[in-house]
């Protein structure tokens, strides 16, 4: 089954403020820490060039969790963005270590790591909107709205999420869908010392 991302990021000035806002649409889930390894693959990218493709892991308690994303650019606008996601896990290390072997192989490095700590709330008209606020290190505090869905959803999703903008009273002009790595890229911020173990 295909699962399309459909997202906005938006840049936080006032994390308190808005988190006020968000708790009289949306009900809090939980709070977490996510610290994700991205690879990409190397001769895609030089010194000055942002790598075309890349993936990542993801560590949790009982698993890894591995995750590509493939731009949708034909259906993104000035608010709102899609990415094709496709994402497996794998249990052990032996096979994390098998399967970087592999793409090591093909051409992929060790790239640039991101942390962030993230609460997420549920849209209460709609689970399936989901709101977080992230604190990412090295680049602040954003918040993501996000809209699971498969295909043909995809303008409902668009649409739900504008309307939930438009309920926390979001400028515009704060809306930045560049992607965190890129954010992190751009300031030459790679953090390996947090490698995968």
């Amino acid at each position: 089954m295909v699962w399309l991302e459909v997202e906005t990021k938006v840049r936080v000035k006032n994390p308190g403020k808005l988190r006020k806002k968000i708790r009289e649409i949306a009900n809090f889930e939980k709070k977490e820490t996510r610290g994700d390894d991205y690879f990409a693959l190397k001769r895609k990218f030089r010194r000055h060039a942002y790598p075309k493709k890349a993936f990542r892991i993801r560590k949790k308690p009982d698993k890894y969790e591995i995750n590509f994303k493939k731009w949708l650019k034909k259906y993104w606008d000035n608010e709102v963005v899609v990415k094709q996601e496709f994402e497996f896990s794998l249990k052990d290390k032996d096979k994390i270590d098998n399967m970087l072997a592999l793409f090591r192989d093909i051409g992929f490095v060790e790239w640039v790591k991101k942390r962030k700590t993230s609460e997420s709330y549920t849209h209460k008209k709609d689970k399936r909107i989901v709101i977080e606020i992230n604190k990412v290190e090295h680049l602040g505090y954003f918040m993501e709205i996000e809209y699971l869905a498969q295909p043909h959803e995809m303008e409902i999703a668009k649409r739900k999420i504008k309307q939930t903008l438009k309920e926390l009273e979001i400028d515009p002009k704060d809306i930045d869908n560049t992607g965190y790595t890129k954010m992190l890229w751009k300031k030459g911020i790679k953090d390996r010392r947090f490698w995968v173990k």
